[in-house]
């Protein structure tokens, strides 16, 4: 899994994580939570919010000790980065941050409520007032009442990452897209979509919507409308795609086809009869090439890169030319 430095230019600290795994979690819902979650051998139980922490723990910040001990160690402005990856609140003193995150990591906040304490013993309230840095004195009441007042004044603080994220995602820096002029200058053009993270070019999306409804007029009625709707939701298709290498670490095989397949079903895409299944899975293994994907066994035996051979022919290459020109002189009028 390719690993990007993301840094804090205020606090001057530097996290390694994975970037477009962050965007596929923020944005996951449950259902896919959990598939990504099976796919990776990592306990899938809990609520979408509980699965979500777990998972940007084991895929994002998986060399990050998150112990309690862990956490204690941490300076204040590395518990700030940390509870930014996990998408909730980052600020607070360095004593609410660590009682944040460690809450994030263990509890659930539907369930861990002030209500749940009056259902604990003196020993549990205990193990709490240690985790959460609280005096150890008095009787089961006392410190049901610390650990009362430290998650009212956590509240909706942890627990749920921020609304922005789970509806936008984090926004890839244009920078991180790397595409070779050289290649595009001397015609060959070796893979369109090397960085898989962002959409496919237009190119890509028009190229596959031909495909996809090639010789439509010669199939019968079902079949036509069935590729239809799937053409229509050819950028979807691409996102989803984009969404799967991410997770698989840019890897294309029988799993990652499975759950394309899974989860074309669950939006609606007719894709149960034959014939539009293999064509649907033949446009997205060459649109899953064309994004820098390693293919395997399933490529082998059903992929044909026409569509990859369509995105590098003549019209297509005018078009990506004339969109890469077009970029050009935008962002030479950004720095001039």
């Amino acid at each position: 899994m390719d690993m990007t430095i993301i840094g804090s230019r205020a606090t001057g600290v530097s996290l390694n994580y994975d970037v477009s795994s962050l965007d596929i979690l923020y944005r996951g819902r449950l259902v896919e939570l959990r598939e990504l979650a099976e796919s990776k051998k990592i306990s899938k139980s809990g609520s979408v919010e509980v699965l979500r922490a777990r998972l940007i723990q084991s895929l994002a910040l998986q060399d990050l000790d998150l112990s309690w001990d862990g956490i204690q160690s941490m300076s204040h402005n590395e518990l700030g980065e940390v509870l930014k990856i996990f998408g909730i609140k980052s600020s607070g003193s360095q004593r609410e941050r660590r009682q944040r995150l460690w809450l994030h990591l263990n509890f659930d906040s539907r369930r861990m409520t002030i209500e749940k304490l009056a259902g604990m013993d003196r020993d549990d309230l205990h193990e709490l007032c240690i985790r959460l840095e609280a005096p150890l004195t008095g009787n089961r009441t006392v410190l049901m009442g610390r650990v009362a007042g430290v998650l009212t004044n956590q509240l909706n603080g942890w627990g749920r990452i921020k609304r922005s994220l789970r509806r936008n995602g984090i926004k890839v820096p244009l920078d991180s897209m790397k595409i070779e002029t050289d290649e595009i200058e001397d015609g060959s053009l070796n893979l369109v979509g090397t960085d898989f993270h962002s959409d496919s070019p237009i190119a890509v999306i028009e190229d596959a919507y031909d495909s996809l409804v090639l010789g439509i007029d010669t199939l019968d009625q079902v079949t036509q409308e069935d590729l239809r709707v799937i053409s229509a939701s050819v950028g979807d298709l691409d996102r989803v795609i984009g969404t799967i290498l991410r997770g698989s670490g840019g890897i294309w095989g029988e799993n990652q086809k499975e759950l394309l397949l899974r989860l074309a079903k669950r939006r609606g895409w007719p894709v149960s009869e034959e014939i539009v299944k293999s064509r649907f899975m033949r446009i997205s293994t060459d649109i899953a090439e064309i994004r820098g994907a390693r293919i395997g066994n399933f490529a082998k035996l059903t992929g044909n890169s026409y569509l990859r051979e369509k995105v590098v022919s003549e019209t297509s290459m005018k078009r990506i030319r004339d969109k890469m020109n077009q970029a050009s002189f935008l962002l030479d009028g950004t720095r001039s």
